[in-house]
């Protein structure tokens, strides 16, 4: 039972970060499918090049979410189970990966960006603000999202590692969940880093094409 309870946890966040919200919140509003212009991207900034905000936050919300519920769930109720940091720290993980290969929508997902603003709130409403406040401040002065994702994702780690024992406990597991994360992250974005360096890359508040 020591490996059924972690790894049924770990199916379960999963399966809750393969519930790809931009598509399904799309399809309830009567919007194109996200996959289909823009980025191409199933995520909260491109529904919100169709130029519905409320749909955009509606789906930035519920993949934030998805993050968050799984690791909330284990913290408070895994205890019991025998479910400790290194659990958490794969649950976060497994909701993540849900939201880049959604076993439901063919493995065809997102950038994980929000559903990892979920998970680094959960671990830590601290660290959570610290990374908002990043995301905003390299949001607003350079108004390109993709910019701000991949910073933010570089430095939640680092903040994570600078604030362990002084603001928070960092177990090492949980470091090498956001380690993790900030690599695949990255990774996914590896087209609009090259757009971003090429000067085409859309910025916030630009419509679908």
């Amino acid at each position: 039972m020591q490996a059924f309870y972690p790894a049924l946890a770990t199916l379960a966040a999963y399966l809750i970060g393969s519930l790809s919200f931009a598509v399904l919140v799309s399809r309830l509003m009567g919007l194109s499918d996200p996959r289909t212009y823009g980025s191409k991207n199933p995520g909260a900034t491109n529904v919100l090049r169709s130029g519905n905000k409320a749909a955009a936050v509606i789906t930035l919300l519920l993949d934030a979410f998805k993050g968050w519920l799984p690791v909330v769930l284990v913290q408070v109720y895994g205890e019991r189970f025998g479910l400790g940091a290194g659990t958490v720290a794969l649950v976060g993980f497994a909701a993540f990966l849900g939201h880049l290969f959604p076993v439901f929508f063919r493995f065809q997902g997102g950038k994980g960006v929000a559903t990892a603003a979920g998970v680094i709130l959960a671990f830590n409403p601290w660290l959570g603000l610290a990374s908002l406040a990043t995301w905003l401040i390299i949001a607003v002065f350079f108004r390109y999202s993709s910019l701000a994702s991949i910073v933010t994702a570089v430095f939640a780690p680092a903040y994570y590692l600078l604030g362990a024992d002084v603001a928070w406990d960092a177990p090492g597991a949980m470091v090498l969940g956001l380690a993790a994360m900030a690599v695949l992250l990255v990774w996914r974005h590896a087209e609009n880093i090259n757009r971003l360096i090429a000067g085409t890359e859309s910025k916030l508040g630009s419509k679908k094409k």
